[in-house]
């Protein structure tokens, strides 16, 4: 008698991509909370100063820079699954390790930052490895089905984190809130190994030094015509949504004279936008073509931003909702097909290295677009700063059209 597929079940009969969805879930709320928790701590109980806050930040996406590439080659030599419970359990001692220190008074601006260093690297490894595990986990007919829920539980996450943040340090102090983020880690840990679907032992190959090994990777990536559109786009972009997002409460507060409450408001309605996004392009990709639904979700979104500048008080502030919601929407949807795409178009034995080379280029321009943005603010005034980068990002989206993307239906499931 013939098994029935997976796929014809579907992924809510899944168990282990369940187990694997609530521990991502878990630990993406956490992670959200500790990005409002964190800089809290560092303001409210250190008393840091901007630049200190502002490093707080850089610590956490530095090691994308710092151990980007070699965790992908060394991500491609192990198994994943315990990477990944390894990552888990780093990050929880981290960020036990604030508030053990807070109690006893002996917490500094240095153990924020060497907490924020430490669990950027956990999450360097840990994204990687989590790249390469899900294809093991699910068929190749699953994958866009699975991204999607993944993107839009992160999304769900990134509304609900900033104020279950702001609710925890209003009752229990900011430094108690850092818990929350060390038990997500905990339940994502517990979720992994509750998996029953053994990892199959990475492909045997004939290995050189880590040096040739990641250079394999960098040279598939730019020479192959996808993958290398892909992450000049993501490169373009992310200067841009970085460049106004880093600068926008300083817009919002300033210019606008909205409350701080107002702000994490607006935040999380516009999150809404990316959670939409990503439970909804399954069904136009399916419909219209992979490729069209990528390239009418990253060109059609990012003119909306051009809203955010006429952001006023009041009623104004509806610019600021539309602009921002669509912006995310296409954002989400738009990682969703291409997260798909590069899991099913590599050639597995590279998909790590390919990830992280992707990944380098397009994470190490963040900080670079929250220079741009602060040094336009500061030269310029915020407005005209948030006029620049938002005209550039509706602009972006052309790169795509210099790339294959723009003769095809749907996104080819190997290279060439």
């Amino acid at each position: 008698m013939t098994a029935v597929a997976p796929a014809r079940v579907g992924l809510r009969g899944h168990r282990d991509f369940r187990l694997l969805w609530i521990g991502q879930a878990t630990g993406k709320l956490g992670s959200s909370v500790t990005s409002v928790a964190l800089p809290l701590v560092a303001v409210a109980t250190l008393d840091a100063s901007t630049l200190q806050v502002a490093l707080l930040s850089a610590a956490a996406w530095a090691p994308w820079l710092l151990v980007g590439l070699p965790a992908g080659a060394w991500v491609d030599r192990l198994p994943r699954r315990p990477v990944m419970l390894a990552c888990d359990l780093l990050a929880l001692l981290l960020f036990l390790s604030v508030p053990a220190a807070a109690w006893f008074d002996r917490l500094t601006i240095v153990h924020l930052a060497g907490a924020a260093l430490g669990a950027g690297c956990a999450s360097v490894f840990f994204q990687t490895a989590y790249q390469v595990y899900l294809p093991s986990l699910l068929d190749p007919g699953e994958l866009a089905e699975g991204n999607a829920r993944v993107q839009a539980t992160e999304a769900a996450a990134q509304v609900g984190g900033p104020g279950l943040a702001g609710l925890v340090t209003q009752l229990a102090g900011a430094v108690n809130a850092l818990l929350l983020d060390a038990f997500s880690y905990l339940v994502s840990a517990v979720c992994l190994l509750a998996i029953r679907t053994r990892e199959p032992r990475p492909a045997p190959a004939r290995r050189g030094t880590l040096r040739q090994e990641i250079t394999e990777g960098l040279r598939f990536v730019a020479r192959d015509p996808y993958l290398r559109v892909l992450t000049l786009f993501s490169a373009a972009s992310n200067i841009c949504l970085f460049g106004y997002q880093s600068i926008l409460v300083v817009f919002l507060v300033r210019e606008v004279g909205v409350t701080p409450g107002t702000v994490g408001a607006l935040a999380a309605a516009t999150s809404l936008g990316a959670v939409l996004g990503a439970a909804a392009v399954p069904v136009p990709s399916r419909r219209f073509g992979a490729a069209r639904t990528l390239l009418a979700a990253e060109i059609g979104a990012a003119p909306f931003g051009l809203l955010i500048p006429l952001t006023g008080p009041g009623a104004g502030l509806l610019p600021a909702f539309a602009g921002g919601f669509v912006i995310a929407a296409g954002a989400a949807a738009g990682n969703v097909l291409k997260g798909t795409f590069r899991q099913t178009y590599s050639p597995r034995p590279l998909l790590g290295r390919i990830t992280v080379s992707m990944q380098l280029v397009s994470y190490g321009t963040i900080p670079l677009g929250a220079l741009a943005g602060g040094a336009l603010g500061t030269a310029l005034g915020v407005r005209p700063a948030m006029w620049i980068t938002t005209g550039v990002l509706a602009l972006t989206g052309l790169i795509l059209l210099a790339g294959p993307f723009r003769h095809d239906r749907d996104l080819p499931a190997h290279p060439g």
